[in-house]
């Protein structure tokens, strides 16, 4: 479907929500937070909740975790509306975007490596204290080189932000926030070298396509929201922006946040020494608040 197309809710369409997993490894505690919130906003609201399977990368994604993420979430009592969705159904909605990226003057084509821009850019610590390097932009592409390329595959692709521009956005839980792009964030991936789609791509024309109508997800990916707001404008996909809620992150014993490679708090661990739902759900009150109720 080219993304141009994709179905806008208006207002008086009922609240539809989801849960969207990478099956990169198996599902933390995390995990069972962010989303545990975004089934508890969906039912709350007699909306529903769609579960799509951010599967795009093949080298990273397993059928294994896929199976197992959905096991999960079925144990945890996280039922979703109608079958699964997965993105690695989806190319063609994502070749969409991306020609019409090229053809506006969005993107350009970018051979230098993440290790390289790590290297040369300086590392600000700009909105919600998170650290970014930010992409040097005499390193910029001209347009007219984006437009030669009939494919995306062989280099990288990044979309030019509007340096100075402020993206706001009013947060669910955290009220109205300012991102000044070029400051906060710089110019951001859209396809990746390897021919996959970048995270911000994707999940814009996923989110608008699938009627979205709000987002919940982890306080990690509150810089994201600014950039997907610049490729909804681009995109003609103003009229489909859903409402944000980023959540607190659950954090292990040392402050650091959980993530994939924490074995020991992965929910199969934790099942295996006898959690049950309850102890987990239990387990996330004491982190505070279940995130998504209202505090």
């Amino acid at each position: 479907m080219d993304c141009k197309e994709a179905p806008v809710a208006p207002p008086s369409v009922p609240y539809r929500g989801r849960i969207a997993p990478t099956p990169t490894g198996f599902l933390h505690l995390g995990h069972a937070a962010t989303f545990g919130a975004a089934h508890a906003r969906a039912r709350a609201a007699g909306g529903e909740i769609v579960l799509r399977l951010e599967d795009i990368d093949p080298r990273r994604c397993l059928p294994l975790y896929a199976e197992a993420a959905m096991e999960d979430l079925r144990w945890l009592g996280l039922h979703w509306d109608g079958e699964p969705l997965w993105q690695s159904r989806r190319r063609e909605r994502y070749l969409a975007a991306w020609r019409q990226l090229r053809d506006g003057g969005w993107i350009y084509p970018c051979t230098r490596s993440r290790k390289e821009v790590a290297e040369a850019a300086p590392l600000t610590v700009g909105a919600f204290d998170q650290e970014e390097p930010l992409f040097p932009a005499a390193w910029r592409t001209p347009v007219e080189a984006a437009r030669a390329w009939e494919t995306p595959a062989g280099v990288n692709w990044r979309f030019r932000v509007p340096d100075g521009e402020i993206v706001a956005f009013d947060d669910g839980l955290l009220g109205a926030l300012s991102p000044r792009a070029g400051t906060d964030f710089g110019d951001f991936l859209v396809w990746n070298r390897d021919d996959v789609p970048a995270y911000e791509l994707a999940v814009v024309v996923d989110d608008a396509g699938d009627g979205i109508t709000e987002v919940v997800r982890g306080a990690d990916l509150l810089l994201s929201t600014s950039r997907q707001l610049l490729l909804y404008r681009a995109l003609g996909l103003g009229g489909a922006i859903p409402a944000f809620r980023h959540t607190p992150l659950i954090r292990d014993a040392s402050g650091r946040r959980l993530a994939k490679r924490d074995a020991a708090l992965a929910l199969r661990a934790m099942r295996e020494a006898g959690a049950t739902p309850e102890t987990i759900w239990e387990q996330i009150d004491r982190n505070g608040p279940l995130p998504g109720q209202t505090p």
